[in-house]
C-alpha cells in the first residue's frame, strides 16, 4: 500500500505592526536621570591642630583607580624629562695635539702607535665617551591626569592627605610654621612633607623653606613623583578647587 503523505504545516508569516513615531516629550521622559557626582567629604583642620569644618575632594582625583603599572610609567617619563643631557667628551680628534707619529713603526719594540692624542696616553680623548642628547620623553595627557589619579587616590587610601587651612595667615616665621607642624602631628623625623598651595605664596615660602623634609608647590604644578615621592600630602584648603579645576571634572 501507498505510504500516507504527511501535511506540511504552513509557514507562518511574522506580522510587522507598526509603532507610531516616539514624540519629543516621550524622548524627553526615558531619558536616563543623572545623578550629581558628591565629592568626598573630609576634615578641615586649623594651624592650631583641630577639626573646624569639612570639604569635599573630587571623585575623579581621590577615588580613581589604582593603576601602578602607569604610576611607574609617569615617573619615569618624569625623571627622564628632568635630564638635561648636556655632558661632554672629546674625541681624539678634538683634543689639543700633535698629529705627527709619535715614533716610529717597527725597531722599538713598542705597541704601534700613530698619535700623542690617542684616548690611551694621559691628555688623549675620551673613548666612547658621553655627548649632548635629548632624554625628553612624551606622554598622553589623559595617562598623565589617570597617573596622578592613581597616586591621589592611593594617598587618600593610606590616611596620608591633610587639608588645612590658615597656613596663609602665618607670618614669615620658621618657628611658627614649625610649632603648627608639631600641632598638626606632621613633626616626625625622616617624614617627606609636600605641601600644595593654591599659588605662590612669599611669606609662607619664607617660613617653610628652611625646614628640612619639608617641600611646597602649586597645586596647578602637582605631578605624579612628586605625590608619590612625599610621605604626607597637606593640602591647603584654597587649593582644593584648584586641584579640581586642573585635573578633575572641572578642567574638562
Amino acid at each position: 500500500m501507498p505510504k500516507a503523505i504527511k501535511e506540511t504545516p504552513a509557514r507562518k508569516i511574522a506580522v510587522v505592526k507598526k509603532t507610531a513615531p516616539k514624540t519629543v516629550s516621550s524622548l524627553h521622559a526615558e531619558a536616563p536621570v543623572v545623578k550629581a557626582n558628591k565629592g568626598i567629604k573630609i576634615d578641615v583642620f586649623d594651624i592650631a591642630g583641630k577639626v573646624i569644618s569639612s570639604v569635599e575632594l573630587p571623585k575623579e582625583l581621590f577615588e580613581a583607580k589604582i593603576n601602578n603599572s602607569l604610576m611607574t610609567q609617569a615617573v619615569r617619563v618624569y625623571l627622564a624629562n628632568q635630564r638635561q643631557g648636556t655632558q661632554s667628551t672629546k674625541t681624539r680628534g678634538e683634543v689639543q695635539g700633535s698629529t705627527r707619529k709619535i715614533y716610529r713603526q717597527k725597531g722599538t719594540g713598542r705597541a704601534r702607535h700613530g698619535g700623542i692624542t690617542a684616548p690611551i696616553f694621559v691628555g688623549g680623548g675620551i673613548a666612547f665617551g658621553p655627548k649632548p642628547r635629548d632624554f625628553t620623553m612624551d606622554m598622553p595627557q589623559k595617562m598623565r591626569r589617570a597617573a596622578l589619579s592613581s597616586a591621589l587616590t592611593q594617598k587618600y587610601a593610606g590616611n596620608m592627605v591633610k587639608i588645612v587651612d590658615g597656613f596663609d595667615e602665618l607670618k614669615p616665621k620658621t618657628k611658627l610654621f614649625v610649632k603648627a607642624l608639631k600641632d598638626l602631628q606632621l613633626d616626625q623625623e625622616n617624614k617627606k612633607i609636600l605641601i600644595l598651595m593654591p599659588g605662590k605664596t612669599q611669606d609662607l615660602q619664607k617660613a617653610m623653606r628652611n625646614v628640612p623634609g619639608v617641600s611646597f608647590l602649586p597645586a596647578s604644578q602637582l605631578n605624579t613623583y612628586e605625590a608619590l615621592n612625599a610621605k604626607n600630602l597637606v593640602i591647603m584648603k584654597s587649593a582644593v578647587i584648584v586641584l579640581d579645576k586642573t585635573f578633575g571634572a572641572r578642567g574638562k
